[in-house]
């Protein structure tokens, strides 16, 4: 399976605009190569360079398994709370100094998840467990200077 963006390369700059210093909207993505017996994709944007390695940008999960692309601004699926304590996309702002790598993840799933909407993203891990049939990551550098 696959995760890319029209928008920048994996492991490229992430443009502003998808940034807190421009229009602050997701990114479009590309989901390619989902294997046999998807039933959905669950999605989550992270900060790995965060000082506690665990500050969450989006979660979504529930996107239909016929879904190719997630258009530019979109909030597919079903939404959860990321770190800023709402859902949806939350725009990358790393504080001033080196560039952060924001990691986007696409999970195929065997299905649907009984989840809440606004769930946090260890509440989606865990429904998530042994129902991942594939995963995909696309990294983008934010910030910096």
């Amino acid at each position: 399976m696959k995760l890319e963006s029209p928008a920048f390369a994996n492991g490229g700059v992430l443009p502003e605009k998808y940034g807190c210093n421009g229009e602050g909207i997701s990114p479009p993505l590309e989901i390619s190569g989902a294997p046999n017996g998807t039933k959905a994709f669950a999605l989550v944007l992270d900060d790995p360079d965060s000082p506690s390695h665990k500050f969450v940008h989006w979660v979504a999960w529930n996107i239909p398994k016929n879904s190719t692309s997630i258009p530019e601004g979109a909030s597919p699926g079903t939404s959860g709370k990321n770190s800023f304590g709402r859902g949806g996309y939350g725009a990358p702002c790393p504080p001033p100094g080196p560039a952060h790598s924001y990691r986007f993840t696409v999970y195929a799933l065997d299905a649907t998840l009984d989840l809440s909407s606004g769930a946090t993203k260890e509440q989606l891990d865990a429904a998530m467990h042994g129902r991942i049939l594939a995963q995909a990551e696309l990294r983008g550098k934010y910030g910096g200077g």
